[in-house]
């Protein structure tokens, strides 16, 4: 029994929707993506939420993504597959706001979760619905934290996982897939080609996983914006800015925020969404440039980024995606590699939050953006922080610290106010 319950737990799950063409499927049976090939979407009453809860219940509920369980699609707190996911924290970057000219600028840090991603929401609802419907066998490719995030969870519900990721994914995921005992294969290609391979495990019965292939990875993801709303005092920042590969967690956001509209718990303007890339894969903002309602892959050759996990040369929700910019009146940017490490280095500096390349990627948009006069330097600006910096430790723009001869051999500009490195100032050192 999921700790929280009160007895009270209800799901106000109805049935699937398609994104793209709206057929309805069953939501009691295993189901992948509708028979057009667009991805589904969970619908709930929303009648039956409003008159069960009120903001001011979930408020004296446990702190994690499940006290949102009415707008969450597991029916039996007993099928929750939990590790304290979720209620990650708001930090404000208010120096380096302050030198990028966005004072209001704050950031969500996903990378506080278990698994060190905010793949580990998806992960947890996800699995936590395959384990209520019976599923025993998961497949998914990953440009890795999925696939650590997937099979963590898998072993905690005492499934089977496979996965396939490319050969350049951070090395950590791959141990972290083995140590949970996953079956992991290593490509020689992108997300795509790896793709490809689970699809040949998905032909002989294990059940898809992959992004926006099941319906209720979104549904984790969601969970950002239901809390980012609660966390706000139950309103929305002027922009959302989300690194974007596969897209889920800014389709999830809008989805969540276009629920709480509907149940009257948010009024007024939604967020414009900002949706950044790397300037090696940016399918999204070429079609957003462009106008056009999906986008064509990216040359798999020339698919190539530090931010590797929005190295995602095709994604299944594009059209979503891009509906979700133009209807919020919001825009796509692509950043260099360059610009991501420099920025990564500078917030870490200023304000002492080390973003995921692909966070620190919305940092560099951030200040394009204000430089551009996209944004005016008055909005409230949140940022996604999508993950641990560590788990990318070998990309960090630093260099090697001096070495010392023998214990108490200073330099004496190491004494000074102002150090060689700038790591010491505005410090006293310790007589």
């Amino acid at each position: 029994m999921y700790p929280d319950d009160d007895g009270t737990w209800t799901s106000a799950l109805t049935h699937l929707e398609c994104g793209r063409c709206t057929e309805q499927y069953d939501a009691e049976v295993p189901q992948n993506v509708c028979r057009c090939g667009s991805p589904l979407l969970v619908r709930y009453d929303l009648d039956q939420v409003r008159a069960a809860v009120r903001p001011p219940d979930i408020a004296s509920r446990s702190t994690d993504l499940w006290r949102y369980r009415e707008l969450l699609p597991v029916r039996d707190p007993a099928n929750v597959i939990a590790l304290g996911e979720g209620w990650t924290p708001i930090v404000p970057l208010a120096e380096y706001g302050r030198r990028i000219g966005v004072p209001g600028l704050l950031a969500k840090d996903e990378g506080m979760l278990p698994t060190g991603s905010f793949k580990a929401r998806g992960a947890a609802v996800g699995v936590s619905r395959a384990h209520e419907l019976g599923v025993q066998r998961l497949t998914l490719p990953t440009n890795g934290n999925a696939g650590a995030a997937w099979a963590t969870y898998a072993a905690r519900a005492g499934m089977e996982c496979l996965v396939v990721m490319p050969e350049d994914a951070p090395e950590v995921t791959r141990k972290e897939c083995l140590a949970a005992g996953a079956r992991v294969y290593i490509v020689d290609g992108l997300i795509g080609d790896a793709g490809r391979i689970a699809g040949q495990a998905v032909r002989d019965g294990w059940f898809s996983a992959a992004t926006l292939r099941e319906p209720y990875r979104i549904e984790g993801k969601k969970t950002m914006g239901l809390e980012i709303a609660e966390q706000f005092g139950w309103r929305v920042p002027d922009v959302v800015v989300y690194p974007t590969g596969g897209g889920v967690g800014l389709i999830g956001i809008r989805k969540a925020l276009d629920e709480l509209t509907a149940l009257g718990w948010i009024t007024g303007r939604l967020p414009r969404f900002v949706a950044v890339q790397s300037s090696g894969c940016a399918p999204i903002v070429r079609a957003f440039e462009s106008g056009a309602e999906t986008a064509e892959p990216w040359p798999a050759d020339q698919a190539r980024t530090v931010a590797f996990g929005i190295n995602v040369a095709g994604a299944l929700g594009d059209f979503l995606i891009l509906s979700a910019l133009r209807d919020s009146k919001g825009t796509a940017i692509a950043v260099d590699d360059r610009e991501i490490l420099e920025e990564q280095a500078a917030c870490a500096a200023s304000d002492g939050l080390l973003m995921c390349p692909e966070g620190a990627a919305t940092l560099a948009a951030v200040r394009r953006l204000r430089a551009d006069g996209w944004l005016d330097g008055d909005e409230e600006v949140l940022v996604l922080n999508t993950g641990s910096a560590l788990k990318y430790a070998d990309t960090l723009l630093v260099g090697e610290p001096p070495r010392l001869l023998r214990d108490g051999d200073l330099p004496p500009e190491a004494t000074s106010a102002a150090g060689t490195t700038g790591t010491a100032r505005g410090r006293r050192t310790p007589r």
